[in-house]
This record gives structure tokens, sequence and C-alpha cells, in this order.
């Protein structure tokens, strides 16, 4: 199920990155005490109570027409359109400012679940403080302290009581759900209507034409799929121009709900660095991935073209080692044929399971092979593995102190893994765990 969406908003400088840093437990949005410093939307995940949401962390509203500072509020209209909940930060030590009564506007007119956070309460005799703040009708205020930490939980007990009831629609186990992603423009939604071999999905040369994930199921020789098709990512500083009014989190919204993920590049074009960052997301969510280079029909090629780009794709997505790469062209049809078998593969890597006497036999052969490292004359000894879950693969390696399993080791058991099972497609994941945990 997708994730409830959270949205921090406010003026400038009143703490809105810190309590996002707070909320989602690490240093993601940049803390200075400079108004404005957060110029762009920032994105992660939060969990409380056992309810996962998407955390946005966005620039000040700040009601004026110098560029940067109406840019920041275009972002954080945005922002607001996406979310399911809007968290209102204001700033107890000045009171309410002129500012703040201007954001509050913007808010009623989203018609938004609002929890009004009431920042820099920083002790028990500064709450007389909260009660100018009822004036701004978002109803009772939070006291929060997002520099000490205090109240978060009082505020984000407030906000899951917001939190939608989804009603999605669900697809049969069997069927494989596709989503391709990429920068915009690179040619997604060309690549859905040639897969299906009719114009479902509106194809446009300006980029950001698709406005939202989309869901197209169909079935070929029995198998069933669903392909989601998702609104073009743009680089940061380009994405909340006001042509692009769905953002990043579309993408993200359909990664999650994906079992195979497409990541598109143009041939045309090369590598940019957005394409890495877009890859990363569908990695970090443990998709099944393939590569797909579209319009490859559109350079000019000799003999060693292919092979020179696809050195280019390894060199630069090193955290792709497993994701098959293919070249094709929505335009001319090449090798189309191609892709939804190696999305069969994917998907049927990214749900086996190995069997505990074989993977056992297989990390003592490894074993045997490259003997465990040894720190500060302590051996990594390795008792036993097991696989816990699928989507993707995913091993506990029980052992005398998981601190001794290197990096470099666990890179080399997963290569052995990977050589007898070949898992092309998917990521796995090994977790080294204390034998008596």
């Amino acid at each position: 199920m997708t994730k409830p969406v959270v949205a921090i908003v406010g003026r400038p400088n009143v703490g809105k990155s810190t309590i996002f840093n707070r909320i989602v437990g690490e240093r993601v949005s940049i803390v200075e005490d400079i108004p404005g410093v957060t110029r762009d939307r920032i994105y992660s995940s939060g969990e409380w109570l056992n309810k996962d949401f998407n955390l946005i962390d966005t620039g000040g509203i700040e009601i004026t027409d110098e560029p940067l500072l109406t840019q920041m509020r275009q972002q954080a209209e945005l922002a607001i359109q996406e979310a399911d909940v809007i968290i209102f930060i204001v700033n107890g030590r000045e009171g309410i400012t002129s500012a703040d009564e201007e954001v509050a506007k913007i808010l009623f007119r989203s018609k938004k679940p609002i929890v009004l956070g009431v920042n820099k309460i920083d002790n028990p005799e500064m709450r007389e403080q909260l009660y100018e703040f009822y004036s701004l009708g978002m109803g009772d205020p939070v006291a929060i302290s997002g520099s000490h930490g205090l109240g978060l939980g009082d505020l984000l007990d407030e906000v899951l009581k917001h939190f939608p009831d989804r009603e999605e629609v669900v697809y049969d186990e069997e069927t494989i759900r596709v989503s391709l992603i990429g920068r915009p423009n690179v040619g997604k939604s060309s690549l859905v209507n040639s897969l299906l071999g009719e114009d479902r999905v509106i194809v446009s040369s300006i980029a950001g034409t698709t406005r939202d994930a989309i869901d197209t199921p169909f079935t070929l020789d029995d198998q069933q799929y669903v392909l989601i098709d998702t609104a073009g990512m743009r680089k940061r500083g380009k994405v909340f121009e006001s042509t692009e009014k769905y953002s990043v989190l579309r993408a993200l919204k359909a990664i999650e709900r994906s079992d195979v993920v497409l990541v598109v590049l143009n041939a045309e074009e090369g590598i940019l660095e957005q394409d890495k960052k877009i890859a990363g997301y569908a990695h970090e969510a443990g998709r099944a991935v393939v590569i797909v280079v579209n319009k490859w029909d559109a350079i000019t090629k000799d003999d060693k073209t292919l092979q020179t780009f696809e050195k280019k794709i390894r060199d630069h997505f090193l955290f792709l080692s497993y994701a098959p790469i293919l070249f094709v062209s929505a335009h001319s049809k090449q090798r189309l044929n191609t892709i939804l078998p190696m999305v069969n593969e994917a998907a049927e890597n990214h749900s086996l399971r190995v069997p505990t006497n074989v993977l056992n036999d297989l990390i003592m052969d490894a074993v045997a092979m490259n003997p465990t490292p040894t720190d500060k004359g302590k051996r990594l000894r390795i008792n036993y593995a097991t696989q816990v879950a699928i989507k993707p693969p995913t091993f506990v390696i029980f052992v005398n102190e998981p601190e001794l399993l290197h990096f470099s080791y666990e890179r080399f058991l997963e290569n052995r893994i990977r050589a007898t099972f070949e898992f092309k497609g998917t990521p796995i994941k090994i977790i080294p765990r204390k034998k008596n945990d």
C-alpha cells in the first residue's frame, strides 16, 4: 500500500528542517540559521507507532515577489497538493507574524488536515505562549522543540489521526507490476504505448507531459502485467518550474507499488547524474531492476558502440551490477520483444527462495575457498545462514560477532551466491546476526 504523505510547511526559519531531521532520525535536510536555506523539497520516510509515511521538508513560504522566495512558495504549495496531512510550523518565541497569517490562508484553501506545531517551546515555562496561536484557527497547537526533540511524539500522534484509509486496486498475486522511471522525455510513455501496441498514454516531446502515475493492466502469453508510467523526474532546481505540476514523489510511490522497475535512459543524451539518482531510488527500495536504453535507433553506431555504452553504464551504475541492460527503440520497435521476457526473469529471481541446506553448503564452500577475515586477532566465525524474505531475497547469516563481517567479505559471499543462483535483475540483502540473538 502507498504510504501516506506528510508535508512540513511554514515561513522561513521556524525550524522545519530540524523537525524533519528529528522525525526521520538522520541529518537529511541542511540546517542553518539563515532564512531560506532549504531551497527545495526534501523527501524521506518516517515511522511512528508502526505506521510508515513519506515526509516532505519544504522551503519556507514567504509572501513576496522576490524570485527565490516566490519559487520556494511554489514548491511549498506543490508539497501541500501532494500531502495527505500538513504540519504547519510556527515560531513560539516570535509569536504570530503577518507571514504566518498568510501561510494559514494558503493552508485553509488546501482543505487538507492540518496539525499546528509551535516550535522553540524549550521549557514548560514557555507554554503560556501557545495561547495566542489559537487565533490562527488551526485547532489545538502542539508545543514542540525541534532542537531538543520535545513534544514530537504528541505532534505525530495528532498527525496519525488524520491518515487516510486508502482503497487501492489489488492485483492478483501472480500479476507482475512494472514501473517505468527516468528523467522527463526519455521516452517512458512511448515505451508503454509500443509495448501495448496502442496509444494508451499521451506521448509528447514536451518534458513533463505525464502528470501522474497511470496503471495499465494487460495480459501476454497467460502472464498478467500492470505497467505503471510515471511523471519524469527532474533534477533539483528544475523540478519546481511552474510547468512541472507533479513531482518526484509520484515516481517514488510507483516504485513502492512495483515488483520490477524499468530505469529508462536516453541513448541520445547519454548518462547524466540525475539518471543515477533516479536509479538509486529503485535500488534502495529493494526492487528488481532492468536498465532500458531507449532511442537506440537515433544514434550513429559502429561495431563497438554497444559495448562502449554498456561499459559506461556499468561504470556509472556500480550499485546496479545485477541489473540487465537492454538497448531498444520505442519509435522503431527495435528489440522491444526483449523487455517482457527480461521482466519475467527479474520478477522470478526477485521471488526466488534458496533451500537452507543448499545455502549453507554454498556458504561453507565459500569459506573453504576464502577463509573468513580476522580483526585484532579475532576471526569471523559463520555458524549458519538462512533466507528470511523475498522481494528482495534476504539472507541472515549467524556469526560470532557481526562487526567482523566486513563489507568486502559480505560482497564476496554475495558474489558466491550469485555465481550459483545468479539472481539476475534483483538486489539481494545479507544481514549478519549474532548467533544467540
